[in-house]
């Protein structure tokens, strides 16, 4: 099947662009992109030449996902695959993470980051 697009970001509303991408960033080791104070509402992770990235939206009335649930839902969530899920927990909380309540499997856990947004860490 021949794409008809490459993948190029992924992108998240949130109230803070740059404060999110700098919790991000902690997590891959991508750094943010060079900051422009003009472009504040728009941030994006540098991940390399090529590289599919995030990017963060600043939206004014930001209301966080609920995870889980269906009134507010996350249609979307990150994973990140790590050797150990004791070592990624303790990391990703002490940058921010807050752990979520609900965990639903034995191989990966689920977190929520500093704007609300679940993402998980995946055991490799």
């Amino acid at each position: 099947m021949t794409a008809i697009a490459n993948l190029q970001l992924v992108a998240l509303d949130c109230p803070d662009p740059l404060g999110l991408a700098r919790f991000y960033s902690s997590i891959t080791g991508w750094p943010v992109a060079p900051e422009d104070p003009a472009e504040a509402d728009w941030v994006e992770l540098d991940a390399g030449e090529g590289a599919v990235t995030i990017a963060f939206q600043q939206v004014t009335d930001f209301s966080p996902p609920v995870w889980p649930g269906s009134e507010h839902p996350q249609q979307l969530h990150l994973d990140f695959t790590v050797p150990d899920l004791d070592e990624g927990e303790r990391e990703v909380l002490a940058i921010g993470a807050r752990k979520a309540v609900v965990q639903p499997g034995e191989t990966f856990r689920v977190y929520l980051d500093p704007a609300g947004h679940p993402f998980c860490l995946v055991l490799r």
